[in-house]
């Protein structure tokens, strides 16, 4: 192993580390300290997309710690943290995705952490605590979730006949009913469709082999930086429109083979466009 390797082996295995203790920190606290009255604090896109008092205590959490040990990096949160940096490293978090799931007590919600370098995702940890399992990943080194090696469900032979997708919606209307009809074309195409309200989780499941693939527009960089390169880790190929990378226009994640036909089938629907 030359130098320069070793060095970048070496960086992304103290980013990893960062990530998982900063995750696991933050998974502590919002599992252990979720006040029984938990309600809205604020909303963002539209006033049923809401922010939470323990979304902002975790990212508080999250960007405090990473302060603290890489002081220099650059960092992209969810709730508005923001800083440019200066060590070529960006950290791009989401405190609680699937806050709508935390705030009613449901159990489909995670910490999500990713590391950049240059622009590109070289750590991903998502951790979901009431699962008791978190995720992670680093370029080039496989995907786990603990000690367990992550490998997709191949391909349906039966094809999208055969496929079980996971989707999410948006919280803007007109987005929703834009959603709804591809939605309603799909459906009828598919083996089933599941919506679990975390697209963290979703591309994770995809991982895991839980689900065969998983699509969703509207999604930020802080939803689906860790989740998907654990799944592309995990040998998912991950994209957005046919020749682009996933997206705010459309985020897609299935295995070899079944990844081109979904993408595909979603391209002809209009998926990426209200």
């Amino acid at each position: 192993m030359t130098e320069n390797a070793e060095n970048a082996a070496g960086l992304t295995a103290e980013l990893l580390a960062v990530a998982m203790e900063a995750a696991d920190r933050a998974g502590t606290l919002l599992r252990d300290g979720r006040p029984a009255d938990l309600g809205v604090a604020a909303t963002k896109t539209s006033p049923i997309d809401v922010v939470t008092e323990m979304d902002i205590a975790a990212e508080k959490l999250i960007t405090g710690f990473l302060a603290e040990r890489r002081p220099h990096d650059g960092l992209l949160g969810e709730e508005g943290a923001s800083t440019e940096g200066t060590s070529g490293v960006r950290w791009v978090i989401d405190p609680i995705d699937g806050t709508v799931n935390y705030l009613y007590g449901l159990p489909s919600w995670a910490v999500s952490i990713a590391a950049e370098i240059d622009g590109e995702a070289v750590v991903g940890v998502v951790a979901a605590p009431v699962r008791g399992e978190t995720y992670h990943a680093v370029r080039g080194g496989g995907a786990f979730a603990g000690d367990r090696r992550l490998e997709v469900r191949p391909a349906p032979a039966g094809g999208l006949a055969q496929a079980l997708i996971g989707t999410g919606f948006g919280y803007l209307t007109a987005r929703r009913a834009a959603q709804a009809e591809v939605l309603r074309t799909l459906l009828p195409e598919v083996r089933d469709i599941r919506r679990g309200g975390s697209a963290a989780i979703d591309l994770c499941d995809v991982a895991c082999g839980r689900l065969d693939g998983y699509y969703e527009r509207g999604l930020n960089p802080w939803d689906f930086a860790a989740g998907a390169l654990i799944a592309r880790e995990a040998g998912a190929l991950t994209g957005g429109r046919p020749g682009a990378p996933e997206s705010g226009e459309l985020t897609v994640a299935a295995a070899p083979g079944l990844f081109e036909v979904l993408q595909g089938r979603l391209e002809g629907l209009g998926a990426w466009h209200d």
